[in-house]
């Protein structure tokens, strides 16, 4: 799909303001409701704008741990990454999980209760035998950058 100013400017300002009202949307990028509202649709449908969602401050709701994973699989097949991807989908406290080029093969995002049900959700995987060779976790201290939009400008050459 080809983006033209708009197109971008709707989509820097929901990648903000993600509960805008689309007569608000309308006019921050200067178009009338329907215009707008038709280009917002064409991009939903073409997958540009994948969902809406809120962030939540987990720390008002209660104790919480955020633990990153440097994963690396005993097996480095086709097969082997489908078998640890597909497992990565049955556990709901890993909420994040990248495929990397280099030295470790994944990075897991876990948010959990505390230390001890990540560990019981480690053990859970290695008893599973879902590949898991060696792991490396780092709980996450303190938040200093995080849930930014994305530099729309810069990844598509304007900035």
């Amino acid at each position: 799909m080809r983006l033209d100013d708009r197109d971008l400017d709707i989509l820097k300002v929901l990648s903000v303001r993600g509960r805008i009202t689309k007569a608000e949307l309308a006019e921050e990028v200067g178009l009338s409701a329907s215009p707008c509202w038709e280009r917002l649709r064409k991009l939903e449908k073409a997958g540009v704008i994948e969902g809406y969602r809120a962030e939540i401050s987990l720390k008002k709701l209660g104790p919480y741990v955020r633990v990153f994973v440097a994963a690396e699989l005993a097996d480095h097949t086709a097969a082997a990454f489908r078998v640890f991807e597909d497992a990565v989908q049955g556990y709901e406290e890993i909420v994040g999980c990248w495929a990397l080029g280099g030295g470790f093969d994944y990075l897991l995002e876990i948010v959990t209760r505390d230390i001890d049900s990540y560990q019981r959700l480690i053990d859970a995987m290695l008893d599973a035998r879902v590949g898991l060779a060696k792991y490396f976790t780092y709980v996450v201290t303190k938040r200093v950058k995080g849930g930014m939009a994305p530099p729309l400008d810069i990844l598509l050459g304007d900035g």
